[in-house]
């Protein structure tokens, strides 16, 4: 008897590397994960050390092997998703990176990306790649990199440095350093590629300071990238799919038809809406970005990036100390009526889209002497719903229409109350599937369309089922009031 093939997805994140693998009928077969430490080192500076993600992959990669119990030859590929922007630079005779990795959510080129927008830039940047010019994408970053340390521009134009976002610098690792390539979400992301010609761009290369020798090859999301060192896994498997993780996330979620859309929430909150092969360009500050690339064919999204989301729980937790564990704010939010007028607005990095303002600050308003640790929880939690509110909002404005209903992953998706706080305030159904590990199932699809575990879309859409829908319940009235509340905290954020 023949078994049935396995692919393992690798799912880089912000806080953490996991590795997950599949069966045929995507199921998950078993999951490892380790956490890696953030650096801080000035305000709103955010790094990581590449190495750390680097033995933290390849250990996850023969954990989870090893925890399935399976044989690593009925392997068949290696899929990769990655949190996306962030920047590492690498040296191509050694590998090893020349500074830590600049993290998408580090602000540190605010004031370059201020002096770019008053250049008047940001017109020919958004026609180009579909993105405002601004310090959550990679190009500022790369540059920063280069002018600070020592020698590495002069370097860089010599061919003698890499580029690239976390997923090339997995890829080039995992081939012993004979592949430097990425997809186009990742490219997508960095403020270099332009979208609508498909290519790096030299005029965006010009603007901001980033030499072309440095650059990784653009493929397909589902292609053969190269195959993995024999000697990491015992077997040299290829790495079939590459691609970022929001993106990940919404082909993860079967949102393959135009019109479909999906919302992840980890560290920050993402929504993507499948707008098919032509690209729209937002006039609500909203992204407009690749969704995939199958043999050649483009397809975009719009997308609205929030930067908080989980990680404010996160920091009721190690901040405040009023919660131990994430999953307390679920009982904490339904121990109160309401939120007793207490609103947060987690602007600790600055707030994405609709807003784009990397200066505001995070606040906490309406409090009084009777608000409880449990207003807090709520508020955190309702914060999330609000942004995400916001999000789908802009994208209604773009396309003429609102999703006729989010589908919801991530790892803050289990919590019950925010799902139905989240459908109330949208006024629209909010699906959750029943694997919520989509972000690392959509790498996984690649890496079996790419080497013919799965025929085509048609068979993912078998795939994808529904755990649990919720539709809004919530009264108009209290409705609108509640996120009058929400537009007034974020006025007194960003003023």
């Amino acid at each position: 008897m023949v078994q049935p093939p396995y692919i393992l997805a690798i799912d880089q994140g912000t806080t953490s590397t996991r590795c997950i693998l599949f069966d045929a009928a995507a199921n998950p077969v078993a999951t490892t994960q380790r956490e890696f430490k953030q650096h801080y080192p000035n305000l709103g500076w955010v790094e990581h050390d590449p190495e750390d993600i680097w033995r933290d992959t390849v250990a996850t990669m023969q954990d989870v092997v090893a925890k399935a119990g399976v044989d690593v030859a009925d392997v068949a590929a290696i899929g990769i998703t990655n949190q996306r922007e962030t920047v590492v630079v690498w040296d191509r005779a050694t590998g090893k990176p020349i500074h830590n990795a600049i993290v998408w959510q580090d602000r540190r080129t605010a004031d370059e990306c201020a002096r770019l927008k008053a250049s008047g830039a940001e017109e020919m940047v958004t026609a180009k790649t579909g993105l405002l010019i601004d310090p959550y994408f990679s190009a500022t970053k790369a540059a920063w990199i280069l002018d600070n340390v020592s020698g590495a521009r002069a370097t860089a134009e010599r061919g003698e440095l890499a580029f690239g976002t976390i997923d090339s610098f997995l890829l080039w690792r995992l081939t012993g350093g004979k592949v430097h390539a990425t997809d186009p979400t990742n490219a997508g992301r960095t403020l270099l590629f332009n979208i609508m010609e498909q290519t790096w761009d030299d005029e965006l290369l010009s603007l901001f300071r980033v030499p072309a020798a440095m650059l990784p090859d653009v493929r397909d999301n589902a292609c053969i990238f190269g195959h993995c060192d024999a000697e990491i896994l015992g077997k040299a498997i290829p790495v079939a799919g590459m691609i970022g993780d929001q993106q990940s996330a919404l082909f993860g979620q079967g949102c393959f038809r135009t019109g479909m859309a999906k919302s992840t929430y980890g560290t920050g909150c993402f929504a993507l809406m499948n707008i098919g092969t032509e690209p729209v360009l937002s006039k609500m500050r909203m992204l407009t970005t690749p969704a995939y690339r199958l043999d050649g064919t483009m397809t975009y999204a719009l997308e609205g990036s929030i930067f908080v989301a989980g990680a404010a729980v996160k920091w009721l937790r190690d901040g405040l100390k009023i919660i131990t564990h994430a999953s307390q704010t679920e009982s904490m939010a339904t121990r109160v009526p309401d939120s007793h007028g207490v609103y947060m607005v987690p602007a600790f990095v600055g707030l994405g889209a609709p807003y784009w303002d990397p200066h505001a600050r995070g606040l906490i308003c309406g409090l009084t002497l009777d608000a409880t640790d449990a207003h807090l929880a709520r508020a955190a939690l309702e914060s999330v719903a609000y942004q995400t509110m916001d999000l789908i909002d802009a994208m209604k404005a773009d396309v003429g229409e609102g999703a006729t209903a989010l589908r919801v992953d991530g790892g803050m998706a289990v919590n019950d109350w925010l799902c139905q706080f989240l459908s109330d305030v949208l006024v629209a159904p909010v699906e959750r599937p029943a694997i919520v590990e989509t972000t690392a199932l959509g790498a996984a699809f690649m890496a079996g369309l790419a080497t013919g575990v799965w025929s085509g879309l048609d068979a993912l859409d078998e795939i994808w089922t529904r755990e649990r829908r919720f539709e809004p319940k919530m009264q108009e009235a209290t409705r609108a009031a509640m996120v009058e509340g929400w537009r007034k905290a974020v006025a007194r954020a960003i003023s």
